[in-house]
């Protein structure tokens, strides 16, 4: 009896060393992280629901109002990464603004990833995101009929959700966000929607892809929803993936083909306006898969 009393002291001594570990962990890249955004971001948003949002803005060539898309990061929070895709949409003639969602929080560590989206309720997301919709909207360059959202990963989940908040956005584009299946929900949505997905994502069962692309069609949604064979999630990694092809290449081409439909050709019939919907993100239970998802794929691990 003594043995087992020795490992199992050992092993819960263990359990409260790692946690205790991970717990300091979280807060200590918080800390040496406070000021990754400051080289990284160009302007500066006021925001009347809380403190002035942080964000990137990409201008395209030539005399606007431009179409407009504001780009959602994953769940590491913002960077560079997330700042070469604005650069590379705003050549195809889009003001690009891309908000840091987490506040002054960006990170490489997969807990403190965890930790920093967990603590950022949908509500105060659809606070942020609307000073940024409210500063565009007074932004010369911007066409505000012409506003589309989007985001990878976290932010594509944020998109999907601010786009059932927001009935004056013109489209929504879902890159590996946690989807919706509920077609009620889903009826709020105030234009078309695209979402791409990868066949190997262990993060998002397929099942539950397919859920939200039946959902869609009950709600009346004019969508697009492709899922790309043997890919992970986040396989969009970078610029230098996207030009070099492939899946990420593919999937971005879709993108830009999306957006040119969506804000550049004739308007498609308004749908009515809706009263704006708070619609929470996934739970605990998601973001634990993302992080085994991650740690499979090493997506992330360089940033």
């Amino acid at each position: 009896m003594k043995i087992i009393r020795k490992i199992a002291l050992v092993s819960l001594l263990s359990v409260l060393g790692l946690v205790t570990f991970i717990a300091a962990s979280i807060f200590f890249d918080g800390w040496i992280g406070s000021r990754r955004l400051d080289s990284i971001t160009n302007v500066t948003v006021a925001n009347p629901g809380g403190p002035a949002v942080r964000a990137y803005l990409a201008r395209p060539a030539g005399a606007g109002p431009h179409p407009t898309v504001i780009m959602i990061h994953e769940f590491w929070g913002f960077n560079t990464e997330m700042r070469d895709k604005a650069d590379l949409l705003a050549r195809s003639g889009y003001v690009v603004v891309a908000p840091d969602m987490f506040r002054g929080s960006s990170t490489n560590w997969i807990p403190r990833a965890i930790y920093q989206t967990l603590t950022t309720p949908q509500e105060r997301r659809n606070t942020d995101l609307d000073a940024v919709y409210a500063w565009l909207e007074q932004q010369p360059e911007v066409d505000p009929g012409r506003v589309a959202v989007m985001g990878f990963c976290f932010g594509g989940a944020t998109s999907l959700r601010y786009s059932l908040w927001n009935p004056k956005l013109a489209a929504t584009a879902v890159f590996y966000g946690s989807p919706i299946s509920d077609a009620n929900q889903l009826k709020s949505l105030p234009g078309p929607l695209l979402g791409v997905f990868g066949g190997a994502d262990s993060s998002i069962p397929l099942a539950e892809v397919g859920a939200f692309e039946s959902a869609l069609v009950t709600a009346g949604i004019p969508s697009t929803i492709t899922i790309y064979p043997d890919q992970p999630h986040a396989f969009i990694t970078d610029v230098a993936a996207i030009e070099a092809g492939g899946a990420p290449g593919a999937a971005w081409a879709q993108l830009l083909g999306f957006l040119d439909s969506a804000l550049r050709t004739a308007p498609q019939a308004a749908r009515p306006l809706h009263t704006p919907r708070v619609v929470a993100e996934a739970g605990l239970g998601y973001y634990v898969r993302l992080a085994f998802a991650h740690t499979l794929t090493g997506h992330g691990t360089h940033r």
